[in-house]
């Protein structure tokens, strides 16, 4: 558990990777509306895809509609650890 909340950590800490985690908090999305959402390139976005797809903190499903396409969406785990640790921590503090 402590290697993946590192891994969490690290993907966070990325200004481009942090903002795609906050457009997904909202709905599951294309690369291509994360792409336009935050007025990146596409290519550019699939930089931050893979590593929060590495860090496990995102999935990607193929649609059924069009074998080609996919759509991210959120993964709760590594954030629950994230909220577990976070509150630990909270709790030292008084």
């Amino acid at each position: 558990m402590k290697r993946r909340l590192a891994r969490t950590f690290e993907a966070l800490a990325d200004p481009a990777r942090l903002a795609v985690v906050r457009l997904l908090r909202k709905r599951p999305r294309r690369p291509g509306e994360i792409a336009d959402a935050l007025a990146l390139g596409r290519p550019v976005t699939s930089k931050p895809l893979e590593v929060l797809r590495q860090a496990g903190l995102v999935q990607a499903e193929l649609l059924d509609e069009d074998a080609r396409g996919r759509v991210y969406r959120l993964r709760p785990a590594p954030l629950s650890e994230l909220r577990d640790f976070v509150d630990e921590a909270q709790a030292c503090w008084g």
